[in-house]
């Protein structure tokens, strides 16, 4: 019985750690501290050059509203310049942007055949892009996604940290719009405001943010990596290239964006499980940047990422652990078990019930998201296993 609760407290501690521990003791030590402060003005003659660079795939129902927030940023314009490249787009994609552009010198289109894959596309960009302009700290990339609306301000507060020569990669600020009682929205929208608070955090602290968002951010382009054709979490790959050459990552709270979150649980489930075997794959490849955590960089990754990627293996121990107590005959045991599995089993069955009868509690809903969540990085083990050959995929359906 002694190793069943070693076990259960060793795995309840792990999670508690990177969900709850983790996060209070950054405040605590972010406490007087600023983001980096060496920074350009807005009128600062050495701002770097800026070349955007987006792949798209059927985005026919957001590339007009995109094309707009990219077009009207206030850059310099002789120091901002667009590449966008279509991964076989079999909508009206293709059609929209090569209207709205045509005849702008700001902007390369590209409307790609074959579908490949977004890393390889952004890949084949950002040659196109040091063709034009070679690699080096006056020469940035702004990455972005076609469903991310980005406020007028957002490619001068992501470039004006490269005036600090350590920065290699600046996250912008995502902030989610559509919001509903029905379906995830509400309970991934507080999973992600928790994990943009808690980059900014890792800025402010050590200036180790662990992986942007991927939706815009802000890249040193003599910092990119070429992505490897079967990765499928691009932005932490290159963000991890970058930390092993011993660079800087900071998330930036003025460069705010909008992104609509998911609503339909299957589509997320779906996403969440694809990205999770991308996980696994850096989680491997980067090994010597986690582990021992005894460095400012290792712990992060350690406590924010690794303990968050063995979840479900965690709870699976719990669950486990409390069997074996309870088959033992302790009375308490047998209680602790009945409530993991009410909240395993009865909180999701009872938020389906009660979303069916139109009442919304966010508690269940936010026991239900947290455990597909884990099940979904479940899967996500799985594949990896079997292998990953190619990083082409079908998008969240767009709303």
């Amino acid at each position: 019985m002694m190793i069943g609760w070693i076990i259960f407290s060793l795995s309840f501690l792990a999670l508690a750690h990177s969900y709850v521990l983790y996060p209070l003791l950054l405040k605590w030590l972010a406490r007087g501290k600023t983001n980096n402060q060496t920074i350009f003005g807005k009128d600062d003659p050495d701002l770097p050059f800026i070349t955007v660079i987006m792949s798209l795939y059927n985005e026919e129902k957001v590339i007009g509203p995109k094309l707009e927030t990219l077009l009207n940023q206030s850059y310099p314009t002789e120091k901002y310049r667009i590449i966008i490249g279509s991964d076989g787009s079999r909508d009206r994609t293709n059609e929209i942007v090569a209207q709205r552009v045509a005849g702008s010198a700001a902007v390369q289109f590209y409307p790609f055949e074959q579908r490949r894959g977004k890393p390889e596309v952004i890949n084949h960009l950002v040659g196109l892009a040091l063709k034009h302009r070679p690699p080096g700290p006056d020469h940035v990339f702004l990455i972005t996604d076609a469903s991310v609306m980005l406020r007028p301000e957002v490619a001068f507060h992501l470039a004006k940290h490269f005036k600090n020569p350590q920065i290699a990669v600046v996250d912008a600020f995502m902030t989610h719009t559509g919001l509903e009682d029905d379906g995830i929205s509400r309970s991934e929208d507080r999973y992600i405001s928790g994990e943009v608070g808690l980059k900014h955090l890792e800025s402010i602290v050590w200036r180790k943010m662990i992986g942007p968002f991927g939706g815009c951010y802000a890249l040193r382009s003599d910092y990119f990596s070429p992505v490897p054709s079967n990765f499928l979490v691009d932005d932490f790959f290159i963000t991890m290239r970058a930390f092993e050459r011993g660079a800087e990552a900071i998330n930036e709270p003025m460069a705010i964006c909008y992104e609509p979150v998911s609503h339909e649980w299957r589509e997320e489930y779906r996403r969440k499980a694809r990205i999770s075997a991308g996980n696994f794959q850096n989680m491997l490849l980067f090994r010597k940047l986690w582990w021992p955590p005894v460095s400012a960089l290792s712990f992060a990754f350690f406590s924010h990422k690794i303990l968050r990627w063995l979840g479900p293996f965690f709870l699976l121990l719990m669950g486990l652990s409390m069997v074996a107590a309870a088959w033992q005959g302790n009375q308490f045991n047998r209680i602790l078990f009945l409530c993991f599995i009410a909240a395993a089993l009865l909180a999701p069955l009872a938020d389906v019930l009660l979303k069916r009868m139109g009442i919304h509690v966010l508690l269940l809903r936010n026991l239900r998201y947290f455990f597909l969540m884990n099940t979904a990085l479940f899967q996500g083990f799985f594949k990896f296993l079997k292998g990953i050959r190619s990083n082409v995929w079908e998008p969240t359906k767009r709303h």
